[in-house]
């Protein structure tokens, strides 16, 4: 589970004096059992967001706890205990996708043996077998979306955070995503994942947050959604939800 309350971040810019502010206000809550979809435009602060909920940097203000960790004194400990695809899967390329894996899943604490034998059930499970033992240099994007999906799961996290999961994947791929997303889901498994793509959301998440110019502008069901801002149209709904005109559709 992750409850996050009033998360703030601000980045110093160069040659100004003003900070950028990334997140405002963000309060969350996704629950185990549920996909958590975290939907916002360019910009709006999805990926710091999620860079904090990992631990990966700390917030300016406001706290947030992950399977009961807290995020500032015990970073660590979320970091080792989550499953984080990163946007853009950040792989190393000099390793072959069975290295990357290999190595994540030591760093969480498993052993080589241990981590071995998992990589051969997410071989299966992701349809890796042609670039397992292939070093990552000159993969495609989606190739290396899959290294870092398998990273993320390798050690089998209670809770998974990803950041648009679907960069890059063919139609094929994607739909292969979300059904693996929604058997960890139904194992009772807690996932957030980021998007700014309609489709993902409506048919993979149980619960939405809206978040734009750093503040979770709406959350709910898709249904509720809908209905909160009267509309038939989840782009239309999407599009009230952060305060913008249906007028240039």
């Amino acid at each position: 589970m992750i409850e996050a309350q009033a998360l703030a971040k601000r980045f110093p810019q160069k040659g100004r004096k003003a900070p950028l502010v990334a997140v405002r206000d963000v309060s969350l809550r996704a629950e185990d059992g549920n996909i958590t979809g975290l939907l916002g435009p360019n910009g709006a602060g999805k990926s710091t967001t999620l860079r904090m909920l990992t631990g990966l940097i700390p917030p300016d203000s406001g706290s947030a706890r992950v399977d009961g960790w807290d995020i500032g004194s015990d970073a660590l400990k979320v970091r080792q205990n989550i499953g984080y695809l990163p946007h853009n899967a950040g792989i190393y390329p000099r390793l072959s996708a069975r290295e990357n894996i290999v190595y994540f899943a030591q760093l969480s604490g498993m052993g080589k043996t241990q981590a071995e034998a998992r990589i051969d059930e997410l071989v299966e499970l992701l349809g890796m077998d042609d670039i397992i033992d292939r070093r990552t240099e000159g993969f495609s994007q989606g190739q290396r979306t899959k290294v870092g999906l398998a990273r993320a799961l390798v050690h089998e996290p209670q809770t998974l955070v990803l950041d648009e999961p679907t960069n890059g994947l063919d139609v094929m791929a994607t739909r292969k995503l979300r059904m693996v997303l929604r058997q960890l889901r139904d194992r009772g498994h807690c996932i957030l994942v980021s998007s700014h793509i309609m489709q993902d959301v409506t048919l993979l998440c149980d619960q939405v947050a809206i978040i734009n110019e750093g503040v979770i502008a709406m959350e709910d069901s898709v249904a509720g959604i809908l209905e909160k801002t009267g509309q038939t149209d989840f782009e239309d709904a999407f599009v009230v939800a952060i305060g913008e005109s249906l007028e240039n559709r």
